[in-house]
């Protein structure tokens, strides 16, 4: 009585450049405009490099793309000249850094910029990064593979232990091995 293993397939492109590659990232900040500002800024406490200044979230911290088509940007802001175009629904990004409305990303190969966050979602996801990854019946590795999903699917990622997560793609429920994903961090416990 043999059961049948279906293959998940990577959907569309990733990310689209539309800027040219190597070309230098805005500045984060600018140089204080007099000496008093420079004193200003000595006596504040440093910010928490882990923590968001805008919204007090950790940093980094995962997110996805809540639309089909998210600009990101040189800087943040509108005036800022588009750097990529992610195109995918639910693609899993990195938070890095908080400007006002403004959240700098990454997608799982570095490349991304300034995005406004009404584009992205808490809702986390991770990428397949693998390239084949095996879904379990049960967070065990000798379990029973019901599902294989290639590189390049996005999963939703509904629980995570030490090890591994369990994962839903198109319908396809499973426990995956941590390693084979990105968009979640090695030591992250989630509920």
């Amino acid at each position: 009585m043999g059961r049948r293993i279906t293959t998940l397939a990577a959907a569309l492109a990733l990310a689209v450049s539309v800027g040219a590659a190597g070309q230098a990232r805005a500045q984060d900040a600018e140089e204080p405009a007099d000496d008093l500002a420079a004193i200003a800024a000595e006596a504040a406490p440093a910010p928490d490099p882990g923590v968001g200044q805008v919204t007090n979230l950790p940093l980094p911290r995962y997110v996805s793309l809540k639309t089909s088509e998210g600009n990101a940007r040189r800087g943040p802001g509108l005036t800022h000249r588009i750097d990529w175009v992610f195109t995918r629904a639910g693609m899993p990004l990195r938070v890095t850094a908080e400007y006002e409305h403004w959240r700098r990303v990454e997608d799982f190969e570095g490349a991304g910029g300034w995005v406004h966050y009404a584009l992205l979602s808490g809702a986390r996801t991770a990428m397949v990064v693998a390239e084949m990854a095996d879904l379990h019946e049960d967070p065990a590795s000798g379990s029973t593979v019901t599902v294989h999903a290639q590189r390049g699917v996005v999963v939703r990622l509904l629980e995570c232990m030490r090890d591994w997560c369990r994962v839903s793609a198109d319908g396809n429920r499973g426990w995956v091995i941590k390693t084979a994903l990105w968009g979640v961090d090695p030591d992250e416990i989630l509920q």
